[in-house]
């Protein structure tokens, strides 16, 4: 678990970015890992759990107490029997015979809810690893949308000198030019949203360690850049090693342990008491003893008996209800990936190339006077969205990633990645 653990870092990694050399202000998905790993409550909160069953583990392991008593009898009556005149003391030393295994089917459920335990945390801590490089992400994804509305404010700056230029030149009406000048404050509001964004999303991952005042930068990354993965079949392979199907084999242990001790309970126990009694008329000794043994146990334990089994018998159906719903999960994810890592290929090789030559076209033709400027502001507004739609797709890709990953637990990349890093 913990190696599968230790390639989920490493997997993420590859995925979001190539990770450089950090200064002291930038933080890596591995640093944000780090800090999870190290402060997050939710991780801490096994540690003290672990330290409740190991105390449920040691109570389980003792033995019936024994029971020291005293009786006095014939004491304070009348005739014979006034005062302490005949007086009988009996010390007395009872316990529990236990039969039946019941000490250890109780230190096998005890071991059993420790050992339950690990693989719970690890499920846990593969969650909020996946949520780190979501949130990671996101912080990346605002900082790719602040770069393409910075180039989009380029463009539009040009085309608001060109404007002004046909202007002067009494080729173009006035309100060409404050059309032009609305497009460029338009994508100077999508630069600061893109900022707003950045910013949210980091306060956003900073507050899974608890920090209210972020101020670090995220790792230059290019999410655009897609691995290929595994196929299908050897995906569904790795479902069997998820840890959310590896702790119905920690439950079956625990639901086996609980009706091993629920059938030791048809077994009586006995009950013993042995003492010594002092008569006080003849000065005497003697030894008294008890032995006694509940009727009706099997009868009493049948109940528990049949819940238990009745609750052995469930655990299969509850594992297969999961098996199956993380197969139809995995389904969606590896198909989502695989259109989106189509789209985001023919968009990079043949959509954005094309929109830009046609774009350069468009302005060189409306420096001459041969289109108007709708036009040449139409394909500058097409080619950002496109390289928009590129994003969105490469992010869906990459969200779809860490789905598959934190399903199989496992680093399932096939081999490198078939694109070829930013786009034109």
């Amino acid at each position: 678990m913990r190696s599968r653990l230790a390639a989920f870092a490493v997997w993420v990694a590859a995925v979001v970015v190539a990770w450089p050399t950090l200064a002291a202000d930038r933080l890596s998905l591995d640093d944000a890992f780090a800090r999870v790993a190290a402060t997050h409550p939710e991780l801490r909160l096994f540690d003290s759990r672990g330290e409740v069953l190991a105390a449920e583990r040691d109570r389980a392991a003792l033995r019936p107490a024994l029971v020291a008593g005293a009786t006095v009898e014939n004491a304070f009556g009348t005739g014979s029997a006034s005062g302490l005149q005949g007086i009988e003391l009996t010390l007395t030393l009872a316990s529990v015979l236990e039969r039946g295994g019941k000490l250890d089917a109780r230190k096998t459920l005890a071991r059993s809810h420790i050992d339950a335990l690990a693989p719970e945390r690890e499920a846990r801590r593969l969650d909020l690893l996946a949520e780190v490089a979501r949130r990671y992400l996101a912080m990346v994804a605002a900082r790719r949308q602040g770069e393409i509305a910075e180039q989009d404010i380029a463009q539009r700056r040009r085309t608001v000198a060109a404007a002004r230029q046909r202007l002067q030149a009494g080729a173009s009406p006035e309100s060409v030019v404050f059309t032009a000048e609305a497009a460029l404050a338009r994508a100077e509001l999508e630069q600061a949203r893109a900022q707003q964004r950045f910013d949210a999303a980091r306060q956003y991952l900073a507050a899974l360690w608890s920090e209210r005042d972020p101020r670090f930068e995220a790792v230059a990354a290019d999410p655009v850049r897609l691995p290929e993965i595994a196929d299908f079949a050897a995906l569904t392979a790795l479902l069997e090693g998820t840890p959310e199907l590896v702790q119905f084999v920690s439950q079956r242990r625990v639901r086996e342990a609980r009706l091993q001790l629920a059938r030791s309970q048809a077994t009586a126990d006995l009950s013993w008491q042995v003492g010594a009694r002092r008569i006080e008329a003849g000065n005497d000794f003697g030894m008294v003893g008890t032995l006694s043994m509940p009727l009706g146990a099997e009868h009493r334990a049948a109940p528990e008996i049949r819940a238990a089994e009745a609750e052995l018998g469930a655990l299969e159906i509850e594992r297969e209800a999961r098996e199956i719903a993380l197969h139809s999960t995995l389904v969606e994810a590896h198909g989502r990936y695989r259109a989106a890592q189509l789209e985001v290929r023919r968009l990079r090789d043949e959509v954005i190339p094309l929109l830009s030559r046609a774009e350069g076209a468009a302005e060189r033709a409306y420096r001459a006077g041969a289109v108007s400027y709708l036009e040449w502001a139409q394909l500058q507004s097409e080619r950002t969205a496109a390289r928009r739609q590129q994003l969105e797709a490469a992010l869906d890709a990459q969200r779809t990633l860490i789905e598959i990953q934190r399903l199989t637990g496992q680093a399932f990349v096939a081999g490198p990645s078939t694109d070829k890093g930013n786009t034109p």
